[in-house]
């Protein structure tokens, strides 16, 4: 598997090149940020350099990117005109500080609302900071996402058009949340988009951000997202994110958050779509007294492949970070869990949990847990834990004894075990939002007796 991967890397080389020096030309975000020019040019080398991971490598052993790495991607045209407001009508919410809409990864003003005004907030298209805030941007940008060691965060330093950009200021306290809206039209031809989003909350800041991947058609494609949150002292900061794209779609995401002393990010995530879906999430507590909260859920079903994957790095004193991560498998899908703490030498008092547990409602489905703890530190209290079962069938005679039928009875079950995700966000529009994509991607649910 490996050599496949490797030779199918060095033959689509060409490919990604031709499109690497298209994007130069055409993009007038390439053409004038000199700034960052070196950036792409260095990240473009370590691609080529480092190639697709292959299941030898530790952190992949569980999921072969192949398809991926097969398939010849073309960048998508800039044609936004065929979405229209009735399109995104059932991604509009009410009570939103500001929602972005991104359509194949490039900003689309007219269909997005913009904040009003806050002094020092600054919520826009990351092409457009680049261009006209440099003195902002150029601290953090790439700063956190290591491209010289991971191919697809390489790739998407190289080839991002836009994504976007929030800013906050110093003790600013957002109580509406900001909505980043990306959508895949889908295309005939394989096309590739590498939206790329940089956050950014300053010292004893306050904010809510979600960021949504959906699909409006079919087609094979591949999106290849990196997000930058920079959480400064004392800021706190939750973060949500759905991924629901179409079956036909590869999706790999990388989250990478700097923690700096007594920041608070809690990071939820929801995965139901997505032919090939791999989300890594890669938390920094750089600064004494940081928590961090990594709370997931993923609902596969037919062929599909999600694989979750973590790294924790305490790097200071007195730090917590907890896990937990609830996977509903059908179908012939296939599930990964593969959390990863690292405790440093010096990270004294660090207090770490990592829970993953999963529900297999099929003897088709396939599923890969591995809890991990490297433990530098002598003063440390960290446990993990892992368990693999099906519905309990006591439970579930005891709802059909109360009048249920058994998908109704079924339904009710795995909306409890998903709750346990929804249980640790915080109350309002975001929990309500989220706990109706749940209800939609259930398996064996009739969402109106359940509901």
């Amino acid at each position: 598997m490996e050599g496949r991967t490797v030779s199918t890397t060095i033959q689509q080389l060409p490919s990604y090149l031709e499109a690497f020096l298209q994007l130069q030309k055409q993009s007038p975000v390439h053409r004038q940020e000199s700034w960052f020019r070196a950036v792409r040019e260095s990240a473009f080398t370590s691609f080529c350099q480092l190639g697709f991971p292959t299941i030898h490598d530790e952190d992949w052993r569980f999921t072969s990117v192949v398809p991926i790495a097969q398939a010849t991607f073309h960048l998508p045209e800039y044609d936004s005109d065929g979405v229209t407001e009735d399109d995104i009508s059932a991604y509009r919410l009410e009570g939103l500080a500001a929602q972005l809409v991104f359509v194949n990864g490039q900003y689309v003003p007219r269909l997005s609302r913009l904040p009003v005004e806050h002094k020092g907030l600054r919520v826009s298209s990351l092409a457009e900071a680049m261009l006209k805030d440099r003195e902002t941007v150029e601290p953090y940008l790439s700063r956190y996402a290591d491209y010289s060691k991971e191919a697809f965060t390489a790739l998407n330093t190289a080839f991002f058009k836009d994504g976007a950009f929030v800013f906050l200021p110093r003790s600013l306290a957002l109580q509406e949340p900001i909505y980043l809206l990306h959508l895949n039209t889908g295309s005939a031809t394989p096309r590739m988009a590498h939206p790329r989003n940089l956050i950014v909350a300053g010292e004893n800041s306050q904010a809510t951000i979600l960021e949504d991947y959906v699909s409006l058609g079919a087609g094979v494609s591949f999106s290849n997202v990196v997000t930058e949150i920079v959480a400064g002292e004392q800021a706190v900061l939750h973060h949500y994110r759905i991924e629901r794209e179409g079956t036909d779609v590869f999706h790999v995401s990388t989250l990478c958050i700097q923690q700096e002393r007594s920041a608070t990010v809690n990071s939820h995530s929801v995965l139901t779509g997505g032919a090939l879906v791999r989300s890594n999430i890669q938390p920094v507590l750089a600064g004494e007294g940081g928590n961090c909260l990594i709370n997931g859920l993923f609902i596969s079903n037919g062929r599909q492949h999600l694989d979750n994957y973590m790294k924790v790095e305490h790097r200071s004193a007195h730090c917590g970070s907890h896990q937990f991560y609830n996977g509903i498998l059908d179908g012939e899908s296939r599930g990964v869990f593969h959390g990863r703490i690292l405790v440093c030498e010096g990270a004294q008092q660090t207090d770490s949990k990592q829970i993953n547990r999963n529900l297999l409602l099929s003897d088709t489905v396939q599923m890969d847990t591995k809890p991990q703890l490297e433990i530098f530190a002598d003063d440390v209290k960290c446990t993990h834990s892992a368990t693999i079962g099906q519905i309990d069938e006591e439970a579930l005679f005891y709802l059909r004894t109360r009048g249920l039928n058994e998908a109704a009875a079924k339904g009710l079950l795995l909306f409890a075990f998903a709750s346990e995700c929804l249980e640790r966000m915080n109350l309002g529009l975001i929990r309500n939002y989220m706990a109706k994509i749940i209800m939609r991607a259930l398996p064996q649910a009739k969402q109106s007796e359940v509901l």
